[in-house]
């Protein structure tokens, strides 16, 4: 199965479905069904969840993509990008995963 860690701080977010989706830059590529994300330092917790779509676009173009402009401005997405991809720049391709919050009925 496709699997994806997540800082610990994010983990909770991904439980209540309140995160559905992740932006990842020069990492392994995903696709569309199941996942699994791991909590980073803790690789007891985990949680599967189904990828419905799997995009790649510069990340200046994410914020309005997943309609979060007035959330992601970018000094504030490049700071938090920068976080987990210190060489990254605004005009590199990033992948988005998106996905179902993990309570949602998984499709057969």
């Amino acid at each position: 199965m496709q699997t994806l860690s997540v800082v610990p701080r994010l983990f909770p977010l991904i439980l209540s479905g309140e995160k559905t989706s992740t932006i990842r830059f020069r990492e392994t590529r995903i696709e569309s069904g199941p996942m699994r994300y791991l909590c980073d330092g803790d690789r007891t917790r985990s949680v599967i969840v189904q990828v419905t779509r799997c995009t790649d676009l510069p990340l200046s173009r994410v914020a309005a993509f997943l309609g979060r402009e007035a959330d992601w401005p970018k000094e504030i997405m490049l700071e938090g990008m920068r976080e987990h991809y210190p060489d990254i720049e605004w005009d590199d391709v990033v992948q988005i995963v998106e996905h179902l919050p993990p309570a949602a009925k998984q499709p057969k």
